[in-house]
């Protein structure tokens, strides 16, 4: 007995042990409940993903591609790192096939780089199709040095079904669920850290003279980080590398002695060689690099050579500081987020503004629409950052200075303890939109708290705790980032009614008489403030008339075969953006309403050895579906309609028989990219540019509306949804 206790006890220490050594889910066993979906696996493509528990070669789960149309493609995948040494990479797993016509099956290897794709394989010339049980493939490729990522997956094209199942990535025949990775370089700039309780810098009384020689130092500090070859190989930690040269620079009394420090100090990252791979600005590039501030006619003759000199020997290829996302928007890598940062620290309030400065200066896409001149905006705002004299006063400026790029993406939720506390923690029951320039009452978080409130809907909020509407509205449009005036409304509003108070007095309007109430005021957590409007309803339902309508808020990916059956007859469609999608439908969905494959928008994207450099890229189509939609489609928007959302909406615009209804949306387009300041503090850009094929704008300008309505006091109170009506009637027109 002893000796079989001692069998089973080994034998249960290996099993844990073998589960502990599982790193990557290549089985599909691991399950996410929230998302429905093999846990870390993604899904590319347009046909239906699903985890499948009936079919499987062992275990209890398959990773399962149905096709939903012709012309397409369905892709289930999973990222690995590519931490690991070899010469040779095998992927081996298992598939079953289901009616496979007009394409093919198969498993797939993408590896890339930090910019592109560098091997491949599906098996598209296998030509695996028709029915077949369960059965054992492999691919294998050379391994590159240069490997970033591994991207291992399944792949179905034309129709039928595709099961995959027991996935096994070997490199030079170890499997990677056990292989040690391999030591990743150390950077001296990590290794750094002499500054992280405090800069140690004390900026002296600031005159016109101090903050000129500020602003060029931010400036030649930026353009040193993002272009000097010994400071992108990650050999200084950049922001220490600023306090080590400020005590110095903060004492020259001239010009020639300022200018002098600064050449000494880039002389002290040594001489480069020449650079054999930098190449001059595209003569196309629609925004070039901004090296304007040479010109200055008080600058040191040697100086400006120096400058230039690396500019045309400049980093080209990986950089510790920038790469690019996986949407080719910038990434911001290594920038210490510095979250025990003191109360009152020049030299860090400092290092905020050159930072976030010369971010956007180089890398955000739509600098140019801006509505004060960027070169203009770091001299502003160094006395703003170096006379913050505690953390809401560094959290304000800062909230000031993002204000300034003008992009809804640019959020200040996180991190910014100090100004959201001074918000409020408490919130109201009621929803307002400021309608016809007026703060009206729009709906409930809960219903239930409607007779607490003592407000109806349509109701006119005139004056919080004795403040006019449009006093507090001037005292804190700067602290709302917007693209536009709609979205920063919409924000405001959001915030308006907060406090720290349990209530709150409010003047208002109500059936034309004036009234006053206490308004009680909640935590977030007990209104629901997200999800009140969450149902378990379908998404689409058939309206009188024969007309479809459907809410992008709720609907799922397999939904959609079942929109297009269900509406294939009707007079029009009615699809309602005025809220952020849940499910990504610009293909699946939008190639339903195109005659033919269709160019929708185009991106412009930074260029990684040209900091300041964007370019076009060719026009994104939207593919023709097997069956063309023949009725009427209407789209709604309006303020709420944001990023994904917006980027819907251009993907349904391409239909020729199109009309958008309603009202200008967010103007916040991109994919997103984050920037951290010093003291924890997050925020975002629109990190691509994104126009329409023609080249026409749509960052700050936002989906401008063919048929323009926005909702009215009276049509609320009467409960109408005055922009569904109308797009109603534009299909019976």
């Amino acid at each position: 007995m002893r000796q079989i206790f001692l069998i089973l006890l080994s034998l249960f220490c290996l099993s844990c042990s073998s589960q502990t050594e599982r790193k990557y889910n290549l089985d599909f066993e691991d399950y996410d409940e929230l998302y429905m979906f093999p846990k870390d696996w993604f899904a590319w493509g347009d046909y239906t993903l699903t985890a499948d528990t009936t079919t499987v070669h062992s275990g209890k789960f398959s990773g399962k591609i149905k096709a939903t149309k012709a012309g397409s493609f369905g892709s289930i995948g999973y990222r690995i790192p590519a931490n690991y040494e070899g010469t040779s990479i095998q992927l081996e797993g298992y598939m079953k096939l289901k009616n496979v016509a007009n394409g093919f099956g198969g498993l797939l290897i993408r590896i890339d780089d930090d910019q592109k794709s560098i091997a491949f394989d599906n098996m598209e010339s296998q030509h695996i199709k028709d029915t077949k049980d369960w059965q054992h493939y492999s691919i294998t490729l050379p391994y590159p040095r240069e490997a970033e990522n591994i991207f291992i997956g399944g792949i179905l094209t034309g129709t039928g079904e595709a099961w995959f199942d027991d996935f096994v990535l070997t490199i030079d025949g170890k499997d990677v669920q056990t292989l040690a990775e391999k030591e990743k370089p150390v950077f001296k700039a990590t290794l750094d850290n002499e500054f992280e309780l405090g800069s140690k810098i004390d900026v002296p009384k600031l005159d016109e003279a101090l903050i000129s020689n500020l602003e060029l130092l931010g400036t030649v500090w930026g353009f040193l980080k993002y272009n000097h070859p010994e400071v992108c190989k990650g050999n200084y930690n950049w922001d220490f590398e600023l306090f080590r040269m400020l005590p110095n620079y903060l004492k020259t009394t001239n010009k020639i002695e300022r200018d002098q420090i600064l050449l000494q100090w880039i002389s002290k990252y040594g001489e480069l060689d020449k650079c054999t791979e930098c190449k001059k600005t595209s003569p196309e590039a629609f925004i070039k690099p901004d090296l304007s501030w040479l010109n200055a006619d008080d600058l040191n003759p040697e100086l400006k050579n120096k400058i230039e000199y690396i500019y045309q020997n400049r980093c080209q290829g990986k950089h510790f500081y920038i790469k690019k996302g996986g949407a080719g928007n910038p990434d911001f890598s290594n920038e210490n987020i510095y979250y025990s940062l003191p109360s009152d620290d020049d030299g860090f309030q400092l290092l905020a503004l050159y930072r976030y400065w010369n971010m956007v200066h180089y890398f955000f896409p739509s600098k140019y629409l801006t509505d004060n001149d960027w070169n203009g905006v770091l001299k502003e705002y160094i006395p703003k950052f170096i006379n913050a004299k505690n953390k809401f006063e560094y959290e304000l400026a800062s909230i000031e200075l993002i204000g300034e790029i003008n992009d809804t993406h640019a959020s200040t939720s996180v991190g910014f303890s100090n100004v959201q506390y001074k918000r409020g923690n408490l919130y109201p029951p009621i929803l307002t939109q400021f309608i016809d320039e007026q703060l009206v009452v729009t709906d409930y978080y809960k219903p239930e708290l409607k007779g607490a409130s003592q407000v109806e809907t349509g109701d006119v909020i005139t004056h919080i705790e004795g403040k006019s509407i449009n006093t507090i509205l001037d005292s804190i449009r700067p602290y709302y980032p917007a693209s536009n005036d709609a979205a920063k409304r919409r924000n405001i509003a959001y915030d308006i009614l907060r406090s720290n108070k349990e209530q709150i007095r409010i003047d208002y309007i109500s059936n034309n008489q004036k009234k006053a109430a206490l308004l009680p005021l909640y935590e977030k957590s007990a209104l629901n403030m997200r999800w009140y409007k969450w149902t378990d309803e379908p998404c689409y339902k058939l309206l009188d008339g024969n007309i479809g309508y459907i809410t992008l808020a709720f609907i799922k990916e397999e939904d959609i075969a079942l929109i297009k059956e269900t509406f294939k007859n009707t007079k029009g469609i009615i699809i309602d953006i005025r809220n952020y999608p849940s499910t990504f439908v610009p293909f699946t969905l939008g190639s339903y309403f195109v005659s033919s494959t269709t160019p929708f928008v185009k991106f412009t994207k930074f260029n990684l050895d040209n900091p300041g450099e964007f370019n076009f890229t060719a026009p994104l189509e939207i593919p023709k579906d097997a069956e063309t939609y023949r009725g009427k489609l209407v789209v709604l928007v309006n303020e709420d309609t944001q990023s994904q959302a917006e980027y819907t909406a251009m993907a349904f615009r391409a239909g020729a028989n199109t009309t958008i209804v309603g009202s200008t949306t967010a103007g916040a387009d991109g994919n997103v990219s984050s920037i951290y300041l010093p003291g924890g503090l997050l925020t975002n850009i629109s990190g691509n540019g994104v126009y329409y094929p023609d080249g026409t704008q749509t960052q700050r300008v936002g989906i401008i509306p063919d048929v323009e309505v926005t909702p009215t006091i009276e049509g609320l109170k009467k409960g109408r949804d005055e922009v569904l009506e109308k797009a109603i009637e534009v299909i019976n027109e």
